[in-house]
């Protein structure tokens, strides 16, 4: 007989056999959150399919330079073959035709443009103070560098698209002397660290396959 005064629980079932007992609603629960966490992704900026299991040998050509930035390819392709021999187990070489599939990268854009200007008043010889606000005439004391890149690996016997991302973007800032004695060109210095930001973003979304 079912006593009506004992306490009832709503919030799941409960059924025994032998000394175990199971739930079946929290079992449940976790199972769907478990699906739905599987199924959840997302994706940013590029496009990618899982990477051949039988794939070993990558090919990184130089970069293509379509600016007039003078070798900036170099520097970006040292960074990628670099952190690519750091991160995976893949061997990179730099011929196509020993390779099982080649990443191809292109830089479409680049500018530097000032960032921050020297507006402090120029002080003269007689004491005297001119205010240097205008940004036409202040001297720029911060640069702010871009770098507009794509990227597509494919494999090199069937060209299937394994990762391609047109949309890359890299930005970086780097300071200069308003002093001409103390002056040195900071820019080479930025794109390094650029370069080395580019490498990693890119090894990580072509492990990741966003």
């Amino acid at each position: 007989m079912i006593d009506p005064a004992a306490p009832r629980k709503s919030c799941c079932l409960k059924f025994q056999i032998s000394n175990f007992k199971f739930e079946i609603l929290p079992l449940c629960f976790c199972v769907s959150v478990a699906l739905l966490l599987s199924a959840c992704g997302y994706h940013v900026g590029g496009t990618a399919s899982q990477l051949p299991p039988g794939l070993k040998v990558i090919a990184v050509p130089a970069l293509k330079n379509d600016t007039t930035r003078y070798r900036i390819e170099q520097g970006m392709t040292e960074a990628v073959v670099h952190e690519f021999i750091a991160r995976t187990k893949y061997r990179i070489v730099s011929s196509e035709e020993s390779a099982d599939a080649v990443l191809h990268g292109e830089i479409t854009g680049f500018e530097a443009i000032p960032a921050v200007f020297d507006t402090t008043p120029a002080t003269t010889s007689s004491s005297t103070t001119v205010p240097t606000t205008n940004t036409q005439t202040a001297r720029a004391t911060t640069m702010l560098v871009s770098v507009h890149m794509k990227v597509l690996l494919e494999e090199r016997e069937t060209n299937k698209v394994l990762y391609k991302n047109d949309n890359y973007l890299f930005r970086q800032p780097y300071e200069i002397s308003t002093d001409p004695a103390k002056f040195f060109d900071e820019q080479g210095p930025a794109l390094e660290r650029m370069s080395r930001d580019f490498a990693s973003r890119l090894v990580s979304d072509v492990l990741e396959n966003f």
